[in-house]
């Protein structure tokens, strides 16, 4: 994983879900250079590390407004709707992975 991350690139990434400034799953396996789902696995891993409020799943109403307002996704056929990780789940996050 790359260690040095842009603080301009991560806010580019920023999303407000449920007034929370939060970073989709995707995103985050972006920014550390891994794939979707060893986010995921790490996640599941250690679910006692992610207390209610460090991460959740989009709701399928929530996703289709996402994807209705962005222009060009990169998402593309996701089979599973997305996590989202508040600044705290971001923290935890980078303490185990």
């Amino acid at each position: 994983m790359n260690n040095v991350i842009q603080s301009d690139r991560v806010e580019s990434l920023i999303i407000i879900i449920r007034g929370e400034r939060v970073l989709l799953d995707s995103d985050v396996a972006t920014l550390y250079g891994v794939e979707t789902k060893e986010i995921n696995q790490a996640v599941r891993n250690n679910v006692d590390k992610f207390p209610d409020g460090y991460i959740f799943s989009l709701d399928l109403e929530e996703w289709q407004n996402l994807k209705s307002k962005i222009l060009t996704s990169s998402w593309g056929g996701k089979n599973k709707l997305p996590k989202a990780f508040s600044e705290k789940g971001l923290y935890m996050l980078a303490k185990i992975v």
